[in-house]
């Protein structure tokens, strides 16, 4: 059964999948995410195309998860599904990593290209231009957003892509295999985060 607009995605998760509007927990108001989604998040699409949007709260402040999702030379620092990435030259704007794919999925390797990096407004935006997979014309964009959670800095990190249906494939297959990807990188993320998050709040103990 796919998941619905603005249903959660499995119990205990902090994600959700939608394609406009959609409840914010903890600290972040409803037309907060709805903004800052309208600003960034925003796809037009042919009819042969699918969109969608990927909500996920982090318990790590945004300079830490953003320390990793920039990081468009190392995506496997948090992506569970990526084993190698090579970037062919300086990372800028217009960048392009090859990445190998472990195994478990249709594909092997994928070939991604830098479309923005700004690490004032923490927003990237990638396009996938090549490899073997039926992932074709994809292009996604991720944001953060600074918000409270448990009385502590947290991260409200929002992922939207656009992507052709493929052949012999529907448009609400498409999306809820692109969805299922996203959904475990953002888990990862927020694991790795969190961790990192744990470790920065804890003393050292003063030898006696």
């Amino acid at each position: 059964m796919l998941v619905k607009e603005g249903e959660e995605v499995g119990e205990g998760e902090e994600e959700r999948v939608m394609s406009g509007g959609g409840g914010c927990a903890y600290g972040c108001s409803n037309k907060m995410e709805a903004e800052y989604k309208r600003r960034h998040h925003k796809h037009e699409t042919a009819e042969n195309q699918c969109t969608s949007v990927v909500v996920k709260h982090i318990k790590a402040p945004v300079p830490l998860v953003w320390s990793l999702v920039r990081r468009f030379d190392q995506p496997q620092k948090y992506k569970p599904f990526i084993s190698r990435c090579v970037v062919r030259g300086d990372l800028t704007i217009g960048s392009v990593r090859e990445v190998n794919v472990k195994s478990g999925l249709p594909a092997t390797t994928s070939t991604e290209r830098l479309e923005f990096l700004d690490d004032n407004e923490h927003i990237l935006s990638m396009r996938i231009v090549g490899g073997d997979h039926r992932l074709k014309n994809y292009y996604s964009v991720i944001t953060l957003h600074p918000e409270v959670i448990d009385g502590r800095p947290g991260t409200l990190v929002i992922e939207s892509f656009v992507v052709d249906i493929p052949e012999g494939n529907t448009k609400d297959e498409t999306c809820y295999f692109v969805e299922a990807l996203i959904k475990c990188n953002l888990k990862s993320l927020s694991e790795v985060s969190e961790r990192l998050a744990i470790q920065d709040r804890t003393e050292p103990i003063d030898p006696a």
